[in-house]
């Protein structure tokens, strides 16, 4: 089957120009921007882009297969898309957007528990066959009526989320009114009026909200109020017995979000998670931290074949892709890159951006020649 892919938009930099420009700016600099002085949102991509393949033109290469297996499923390529909060703020109706582009091309979407479409909703757009991110809520009955959610939705996937235990500092999240409580200011409304594509599509869709929420919220909850909701909802930080619990009650796969020490993949292999994903929240949560692919190099070498080896953070394009690989990551998601084509091409945007993800890993695989993304790691300069 052919998707449409917009030849104006060959490139993540074209994309991020067209998205900056209908994207009113207070949502485009939450989508972009990273924590504190953004050094380690910086980091995580500048390090990724110092690992270097080494082609093999005289190797025995018949073709490439993109194809990669996880979790006994079959995708497309190895790479999906990162859970991410509030994208119906950043673009209308994006989780919807984003979710059918993936189903269609089979790759895996994660579902966020504070992005604007519900769970049920995005089951339905997916056949069951999407994952859900769960952060950890205070009360232990609201966990295990999301759990029951997931459960009769048909998820069999379930991210934990483990980086969030207090919300990064983001000073320009703090100037727009998007820091918790969230705030609507004169200058919001402003920066949305002069972007007419947002604002029709806004009025076609509706105010986003926290859509898999709304079943636990009273129905007339101003917007500081809801902020307060929120913030006193998921304060229940994840520790071992917690993770225990949920082990015991999903039935489907455990995947932990947010490792980025050896000591947390170690516990995470020992409290029996089926992967991890190696990530620090796009740089938006610890600007001191180490970048993701450090990370994984150290983890792959330790944990390899006792638990799936995943990552995100730091990975915008096809040859980004290849590199984590080469490194050791059996799998990658990607947030802010399918967020800045939907911003950009709005309902296209999800068919475009994966085309042009595919392209460019399957150029980056033929060009050193080599058959499997998992064979990667034998073209990597060491």
């Amino acid at each position: 089957m052919a998707f449409p892919f917009d030849t104006r938009y060959a490139s993540l930099e074209l994309l991020i120009e067209k998205a900056k420009k209908r994207m009113p700016r207070f949502a485009f600099e939450y989508l972009d921007g990273g924590c504190n002085e953004n050094i380690n949102r910086d980091r995580n991509t500048s390090e990724l882009r110092e690992v270097l393949l080494r082609p093999r033109y005289l190797n025995n290469y018949s073709e490439t297969n993109m194809e990669t297996e996880l979790f006994g499923v079959k995708y497309s390529a190895p790479f999906g898309v990162s859970p991410v909060g509030l994208q119906g703020l950043m673009w209308p109706n994006a989780p919807e957007i984003l979710a059918k582009a993936a189903f269609k091309h089979n790759i895996p979407f994660i579902l966020s528990t504070v992005t604007t479409s519900s769970l049920e909703r995005i089951s339905e757009l997916t056949e069951g066959k999407a994952w859900y991110q769960l952060y950890h809520p205070r009360e232990e009955w609201l966990r295990d009526d999301i759990l029951d959610r997931c459960e009769a939705s048909g998820y069999d996937v379930l991210v934990i989320l483990a980086d969030v235990p207090t919300f990064g500092y983001r000073a320009k999240e703090i100037r727009n009114g998007l820091s918790m409580p969230p705030q609507i200011n004169f200058r919001n409304v402003s920066q949305a009026l002069v972007k007419p594509q947002w604002c029709l599509e806004m009025l076609k869709h509706g105010v986003p909200g926290f859509a898999t929420m709304n079943k636990y919220m009273d129905k007339n909850m101003n917007v500081k109020q809801l902020g307060q909701f929120m913030n006193a909802t998921f304060s229940g930080r994840l520790n071992s017995d917690r993770i225990k619990t949920i082990r015991e009650k999903w039935k489907g796969k455990l995947v932990i979000k947010g490792v980025a020490s050896d000591e947390d993949a170690a516990e995470a292999v020992r409290l029996g998670f089926d992967g991890m994903i190696i990530s620090n929240h796009g740089g938006r949560q610890l600007d001191a931290g180490e970048s993701t692919i450090a990370v994984v190099k150290e983890i792959s070498e330790k944990y390899k074949g006792q638990i799936k080896i995943m990552m995100d953070s730091g990975v915008r394009t096809g040859p980004d892709v290849a590199r984590a690989l080469s490194c050791g990551a059996e799998f990658t998601f990607m947030g802010r890159t399918f967020m800045y084509a939907v911003g950009a091409l709005g309902d296209k945007g999800g068919d475009h951006i994966i085309e042009m993800l595919k392209m460019q890993f399957r150029q980056v695989m033929e060009q050193v020649c080599c058959e499997k993304p998992e064979d990667l790691q034998n073209f990597r300069v060491k």
